[in-house]
């Protein structure tokens, strides 16, 4: 097989999405952290829903990406708490995926606290094939040939092969 047509992993996002700011994000901060080994960012509300009570510009969660072997050692972690199966809806049609964790309990080393409470938590996974770059750089940008998109197709054969997950 050609090198450049080989899939791996780019980047996963971890989301975990609190609804407040305050105390509830600090904790849920400092579960992500825990998880992942790194230092989350915030994200804020992009519009007022007074519904809600949610105003522009208010953080109501915090996000962190994962590149390299660490992305990997967590994709295969938090597919095994999902039990490493995905739903075919889960990957979109450039082979990127999502799946969602409802309780950070279920990590290793992670237990229960009832100060913290439960954290949900949601995972995108980017996956790519070599020769990306020609997309990005700033001099001689150029066109991805369609032999190195990356299709749905494409991807759920990868995740079945490299980490044994089964596309209901």
């Amino acid at each position: 097989m050609n090198p450049m047509q080989g899939l791996y992993v780019d980047k996963v996002i971890v989301h975990m999405g609190v609804g407040e700011a305050g105390d509830k994000l600090v904790k849920g901060e400092n579960i992500i952290t825990a998880i992942t080994g790194q230092t989350p960012i915030r994200a804020y509300a992009k519009r007022t829903q007074p519904a809600f009570g949610i105003r522009k510009g208010q953080p109501l969660g915090c996000r962190v990406t994962l590149r390299g072997a660490r992305a990997e050692e967590f994709v295969r972690t938090a597919l095994e708490i999902v039990e490493n199966t995905l739903s075919a809806s889960q990957f979109d049609a450039t082979g990127n995926f999502s799946f969602g964790i409802e309780e950070h309990t279920d990590f290793p080393g992670q237990s229960y606290d009832p100060m913290i409470g439960i954290y949900g938590m949601d995972v995108n996974v980017v996956l790519e094939r070599k020769g990306i770059r020609i997309v990005r750089r700033s001099i001689q940008k150029k066109k991805l040939p369609t032999k190195q998109r990356v299709t749905k197709a494409d991807a759920v054969a990868y995740m079945n092969e490299a980490f044994n997950v089964e596309v209901i």
